[in-house]
């Protein structure tokens, strides 16, 4: 194994944790510090939960309070699907901001991870009528009902708002949650980071070609479709291509901020 190799290695789980679930803390710790390294958070506020592997209706989350560069591996409170603490810690969790993602956990099987964000460009393009707009190549990963929108009600503390946003989302990876941020729903910790990453990315190219007062050119439907045709032939199932973007991420974590598998 090569020293980089090594380095992206988890340490070893404490006793108190399975092997799977300590990849999956490692993993989230790691997702909160690339936000924070990527300035994607919003301070304290917003929410990563990832599904605990070998505990099905048990879920990890951010301790509140803590800033997510500040987030660890052991650090992360488990809750269940009312956001309550199950077992011991000594951290306190929000248990209004597990509203949204419990609703798309409890609807998705395939949701292992859900990221939330309230980006300055993500809140931006969630107000536009139109929404995310075919403008580039980044954003046609995202063409048609590969991404969702869900009309906004208010704070996310009602629970009934759960099923109409759930029913929103469907079988998309993707939401754009009108006149409040982005969500992305991923079969790994990897796979929603990097439709965040890019979708992100999208919405921040959107506001540059809108502000500079000029018309702009869309591709035609037909193109469209094509070029989110071939981002999901490359991906396949999205396991090799996700999980060689994470590494390099973790590159960049293990020399900026290194300390997120403790």
């Amino acid at each position: 194994m090569s020293a980089e190799a090594k380095r992206l290695t988890p340490l070893s789980a404490p006793s108190r944790f399975s092997e799977a679930e300590w990849q999956v803390r490692c993993d989230l710790a790691a997702c909160y510090r690339l936000i924070a390294h990527y300035r994607m958070t919003d301070h304290i506020y917003t929410h990563i939960s990832a599904r605990v592997p070998d505990a099905r209706e048990h879920f990890l989350i951010n301790p509140y309070g803590m800033t997510f560069d500040e987030v660890t591996a052991s650090s992360l409170v488990k809750i269940d699907h009312g956001g309550e603490k199950v077992g011991d810690s000594e951290y306190e969790v929000n248990p209004a901001g597990f509203t949204i993602h419990s609703a798309i956990h409890a609807a998705r099987e395939d949701a292992h991870c859900v990221l939330h964000t309230h980006t300055r460009a993500g809140v931006a393009v969630s107000c536009m009528k139109e929404g995310l707009l075919p403008l580039n190549q980044i954003a046609l990963q995202f063409y048609g009902d590969r991404l969702a929108y869900h009309d906004y009600e208010g704070i996310a503390l009602d629970l009934d708002e759960r099923e109409r946003l759930a029913a929103d989302l469907g079988q998309a990876r993707s939401l754009i949650l009108r006149n409040h941020g982005l969500l992305t729903a991923g079969r790994s910790v990897a796979e929603a980071f990097s439709l965040m990453f890019y979708l992100n990315r999208a919405c921040e190219i959107q506001v540059d070609v809108c502000s500079m007062n000029k018309p702009f050119v869309l591709p035609s439907p037909e193109v469209c479709e094509h070029t989110a045709r071939q981002y999901e032939a490359a991906l396949g199932s999205g396991t090799q291509e996700y999980d060689m973007e994470w590494h390099a991420h973790l590159r960049i974590l293990s020399r900026v901020n290194p300390g997120w598998d403790s």
